[in-house]
């Protein structure tokens, strides 16, 4: 039985990893499943975290983008596109996380790196058949605590955690406002992208209103 650290590559699996190591536990695979749409500086974060723990990361991904099943995947009904995610439901995380991860680690120990202030996440994300252990939880490790001790280690995203605390996928529509508002002003290249699937989409990445409201909102802002 192979013992697997499901890894996000932020700040709480990341510090689960590096003490995992440092704890000599049995660790056989590290998995990252890949969206396509994660920051420049995660993919670049797990880069250097491969060369620091001297260990390949294994990248788990789709034989479709995530642009392919929002805009053009055909659906089981006959519709074409799957649109943004919403909270009822989430097709990008069954499609590129979950699902993957099920098919890998069947029949092995998974490793989460949920924060001990999160903890009633643990309950949630009990799905059946799968043995998943949450060792943060275990040492009462907090968010802020696993921030610092990346931090200590030489891991900062590149000033990422200061931008926001949303480090995973940037397209993610279940974001607030204010990380719209720093995609806007920090990242025009991935806002411009993210205002080109809006407009072909069947819905709105927010809700019922356009990236257009929302740029004319930020830029209002500035005066």
């Amino acid at each position: 039985m192979k013992h697997i650290i499901s890894l996000s590559g932020g700040k709480d699996s990341t510090a689960l990893l590096l003490m995992m190591i440092e704890k000599n536990m049995q660790i056989d695979d590290i998995v990252f499943c890949d969206t396509g749409i994660e920051f420049p500086q995660m993919y670049r974060h797990l880069k250097k975290l491969e060369k620091y723990i001297n260990r390949k990361i294994i990248y788990l991904r789709k034989d479709k983008t995530f642009e392919e099943y929002l805009l053009y995947h055909i659906r089981k009904n006959g519709k074409i596109g799957y649109g943004f995610p919403y909270f009822c439901n989430r097709w990008c995380t069954t499609i590129f996380k979950r699902d993957p991860m099920i098919k890998f680690s069947r029949g092995h120990v998974e490793y989460h790196g949920i924060a001990y202030d999160e903890k009633e996440r643990v309950n949630k994300n009990q799905d059946r058949g799968r043995n998943i252990k949450y060792p943060l939880v275990d040492w009462k490790i907090t968010e802020k605590e696993a921030l610092k001790y990346c931090y200590s280690k030489g891991f900062d995203w590149e000033g990422l955690y200061k931008l926001t605390n949303r480090v995973g996928c940037w397209a993610c529509p279940l974001c607030k406002v204010g990380h719209m508002r720093m995609l806007y002003k920090n990242f025009p290249e991935l806002w411009k992208k993210l205002k080109e699937w809006d407009k072909k989409a069947w819905n709105n990445f927010k809700y019922k209103k356009t990236l257009d409201y929302y740029e004319r909102k930020f830029k209002d802002e500035k005066r």
